[in-house]
């Protein structure tokens, strides 16, 4: 299958949560979810008459109506996941709407004009980077301390916890810089954490990385657009292993809709490698490994070919 679709309806009746929703892999996800029938509540600082400080266009309503366009139902909420009575309020609502939820997608991210490629901790701006770290763990934190009662009423909930990288790759890798590399690898963990509590209350608690996203931003920085994003390889040839926002946004809906999901309590997968387990792909036909590439390829020193990773 290339992906799940408003005529499957997999989904139907589900109600999810995407937190951080605004763009890039949240928007993937939610809109995904939508295509297989799910109610979505969509959340994000970002709406059509207030910017948060990334100062995007991209807006919740905008994702709301995208999740409703694919056959699912979008529902924009105004959330600061800083703010615990915000996100309390978030959830009562879900609650008093819905009286369920089945899905909490933690993709909560915030950092990207925060952190300093290759700068060590003490040459780093120390406030720049305990916000990234606010952003990035405690958001999540928060987000579930709210949501998982909701979530705990019925039994087969799914917590997907987003972060960039796998357990395996970042474990022997050093991301970026000091916050980045924390702040990505303490998600990893709280998937892991989430497992052990969730798992003998009937819910399953996983993390999820996409590969190279080419998210509104990602594009925006090599100036290219999605419909002529090879553009950018004369540049970053190694950009060829990217991928769409809706490729893990499959990976997520595959996720929700297998009713053996708690198989993956605990581990830590990636959008190339669910692909070829649940049979979806990116909206190309392609299905990009970027994790296995960056390892074999990439990282290897070796000139870019995609050739037997998508």
């Amino acid at each position: 299958m290339s992906g799940p679709s408003a005529k499957d309806a997999a989904l139907e009746g589900r109600v999810a949560l995407v937190a951080g929703a605004t763009r890039g892999a949240g928007r993937g996800i939610a809109v995904e979810l939508g295509a297989g029938g799910a109610t979505v509540y969509v959340t994000g600082r970002t709406t059509r008459s207030r910017r948060s400080e990334y100062d995007r266009p991209e807006t919740i309503e905008d994702t709301a109506d995208l999740v409703t366009e694919a056959g699912g139902h979008g529902i924009a909420v105004p959330t600061d996941h800083l703010e615990p009575a915000q996100v309390r309020a978030l959830v009562d609502r879900i609650a008093d709407e819905q009286g369920r939820l089945d899905v909490l997608v933690n993709d909560i991210w915030g950092g990207e004009n925060l952190f300093e490629w290759d700068t060590p901790l003490w040459e780093h701006d120390l406030d720049k980077g305990l916000r990234l770290l606010r952003l990035a763990v405690e958001t999540h934190a928060i987000t579930s301390h709210h949501a998982l009662p909701l979530l705990l009423r019925r039994p087969g909930g799914l917590v997907v916890e987003v972060t960039d990288g796998t357990a395996e790759y970042n474990r022997d890798t050093y991301r970026v810089n000091f916050f980045y590399d924390l702040a990505k690898s303490s998600v990893l963990r709280m998937a892991f954490a989430l497992a052990h509590e969730l798992g003998p209350r009937g819910a399953t608690a996983l993390a999820l990385t996409p590969g190279w996203l080419r998210s509104e931003i990602m594009l925006g920085h090599f100036g290219v657009r999605e419909d002529n994003w090879r553009d950018a390889l004369d540049k970053v040839p190694h950009f060829a292993i990217s991928e769409t926002p809706r490729y893990v946004g499959r990976a997520v809906a595959a996720l929700a809709a297998d009713p053996e999901v708690a198989r993956f309590n605990g581990q830590s997968l990636s959008s190339g490698g669910l692909a070829p387990e649940y049979g979806f792909t990116d909206l190309d036909g392609s299905r990009p490994d970027a994790w296995r590439y960056l390892v074999e390829v990439q990282d290897a020193g070796k000139p870019a070919d995609t050739t037997g990773y998508r």
